[in-house]
């Protein structure tokens, strides 16, 4: 189980009230610890992963399981697997795992009023299913997602339909932005965050996991742990890149 982490401002973040307290795998009910998803490390050494009530971070290698982790909490939330809110009820072409099955989510007192889950390879198919409902299309602002670019639709999305005391899971939603758009979804966060909006984020994007006393975790071989934001490849690696560019490219080219 991941301790409890003292915050910037003083005090144990853990104390305080929020939608999603933690997430349980309850591995005793799996048949098979070896089949997919359940072989992942990170997903097969998960107890009990203790969540900030305002920001989350799953940071690590592609295939490390961060995205699967993401999309079992979203679905054993009550979202739809491929994205929306939980008003969407659609299927492209079913692909989540069952670790949703699996998962025991403890709840805060409170209750969301409402939320969304948004993540980026599946987002043009959400965006169809906006456009083919006129209720949808309504409460997301009257936008059409398909008629701008990939980034704009998100941060437009973000920005529309993000409403205050939401439950919001993203998965690597900098996929779609540039540096200059991510910084604009973090100003975005940090509002929504202010209205008592809670938020999970699967991400790659040292932009995004700069935000303030979040709780960072990252997944690998060795299974999952609560790390500093410094700790992390995605800050260490373009820290060093950008202070010494020349010796890196020599390393990779020469």
């Amino acid at each position: 189980m991941a301790r409890k982490r003292q915050s910037a401002e003083g005090g144990f973040t853990g104390g305080m009230d929020t939608f999603l307290r933690s997430v349980t795998f309850l591995r005793e009910d799996v048949p098979e610890l070896g089949k997919y998803p359940f072989s992942i490390p990170a997903v097969r050494s998960l107890e009990t992963l203790e969540l900030h009530p305002r920001v989350t971070f799953f940071v690590g290698e592609n295939g490390s399981g961060k995205s699967t982790l993401v999309e079992g909490i979203a679905v054993a939330a009550g979202f739809n697997a491929e994205g929306g809110s939980r008003n969407f009820n659609f299927a492209t072409r079913r692909s989540e795992s069952e670790l949703h099955k699996y998962l025991r989510l403890s709840r805060g007192t409170r209750r969301p009023k409402t939320g969304y889950f948004l993540r980026a390879e599946s987002f043009f198919n959400v965006a169809t299913e906006i456009e083919n409902n006129p209720d949808a299309m309504l409460s997301h602002g009257g936008i059409h997602h398909h008629e701008v670019s990939h980034g704009e639709a998100f941060l437009a999305l973000v920005q529309n339909r993000f409403w205050a005391e939401g439950l919001y899971i993203l998965d690597e939603p900098e996929a779609a932005l540039s540096p200059q758009r991510q910084l604009a979804l973090l100003r975005s966060i940090h509002e929504l965050v202010g209205s008592s909006c809670q938020f999970l984020i699967s991400t790659h994007s040292p932009l995004l996991l700069a935000y303030p006393n979040a709780r960072i975790y990252h997944l690998s071989e060795q299974g999952l742990a609560e790390v500093a934001y410094e700790q992390t490849e995605h800050y260490s690696l373009t820290r060093d890149f950008l202070l010494n560019r020349e010796a890196y490219l020599r390393r990779l080219l020469e």
